[in-house]
């Protein structure tokens, strides 16, 4: 399906009644879980039509670029979620919105390789931790961090912003998984920021060498429609773009282990010590969980990518910078 050939085409539409998944987030989003990199900026673009979702795809990315439309055939990915949760040990974070993008490049012998945006795959709404620094650390019985406790009626010394960052390109993409229930659909390496000026500036839940990896999952099958467009992103039945959409089925993803946090407060140990203790951190695989609602999942590429060979990544390019407003 993510190979918009003409084959793909014929079996896609055979099946416009089934109901079928191809959410990649996984991340989403898999992921506003607990925290987030911040909205999309001001420097995403507003694309026209049906390219509108793309606002990140890295069309201009030398494995997108070469993609010759045999061998290797280029797409995009997108997939959203408006609201979620991640239980990480003993805390649970209700999440907001989240965005995942990123380029597929199809190959002859059915493996991928996924592109990550500049930026990284992942963006999502920030997350505040109920409770705050009194409900991650406090009591405790080290008198240091007692001391803090003590400090914490101003809210604002209280109060603590998680923050999900990309660590690495996602990985692992199972384009099969996306239209069935209860398979990993893709890897997404990330790490989360946790920020209170008590905790200082470089107080982490996992780390680009040691990342939390999240493979959401579909655990019901999504809606399916199928549109074709011209190049701008104008909706056109005889279009050279096809774009599939995957609506409405959660995400859930149980399997991930949660590392301990550092570099909290002045890096001493005391305040690792501390939330991780309240926490419940380091937390074995089994123990955490995410979820993302109705998950909206939309994946756009050349409609017969064979008739523009060896062109076919230029001309996707080409095709989304005429959609951009």
């Amino acid at each position: 399906m993510p190979r918009l050939s003409t084959r793909t085409r014929r079996s896609a539409r055979t099946r416009l009644s089934t109901r079928t998944r191809f959410s990649a987030v996984a991340a989403l989003t898999a992921l506003g879980t607990l925290a987030s990199v911040g909205g999309a900026t001001a420097a995403d673009p507003t694309l026209n039509g049906q390219w509108a979702p793309f606002t990140r795809c890295p069309v201009e990315a030398p494995a997108m670029l070469a993609a010759d439309g045999f061998d290797r055939t280029p797409q995009c990915v997108v997939s959203t979620s408006a609201s979620g949760s991640i239980k990480l040990g003993k805390t649970t974070v209700v999440t907001g919105r989240t965005n995942l993008q990123f380029g597929v490049v199809q190959n002859a012998d059915g493996t991928s390789t996924v592109v990550a945006p500049p930026g990284g795959a992942l963006v999502a709404d920030s997350a505040t931790v109920p409770g705050g620094l009194l409900g991650l650390m406090c009591p405790s019985d080290i008198p240091v961090i007692t001391g803090i406790c003590q400090t914490l009626s101003d809210a604002r010394l209280n109060k603590i912003t998680a923050t999900m960052e990309s660590v690495g390109a996602p990985y692992a993409f199972d384009q099969t998984a996306g239209v069935l229930k209860d398979m990993p659909i893709v890897a997404l390496p990330v790490r989360i920021h946790l920020e209170n000026p008590l905790l200082g500036d470089k107080c982490y839940i996992g780390s680009a060498s040691a990342p939390i990896v999240l493979r959401p999952r579909n655990l019901d099958y999504p809606a399916f429609g199928m549109s074709f467009f011209t190049g701008d992103g104008t909706l056109d039945e005889a279009g050279e773009m096809s774009r599939i959409d995957l609506t409405g089925a959660p995400q859930n993803d149980g399997t991930f282990a949660v590392p301990a946090a550092a570099g909290c407060g002045l890096n001493i140990g005391l305040i690792n010590a501390a939330v991780n203790a309240k926490t419940g951190l380091p937390s074995a695989a089994g123990n955490n969980s995410l979820t993302l609602n109705s998950a909206q999942t939309h994946l756009a590429g050349l409609t017969a990518p064979g008739t523009v060979a060896p062109d076919a990544g230029k001309v996707l390019a080409r095709n989304w910078r005429s959609a951009v407003r």
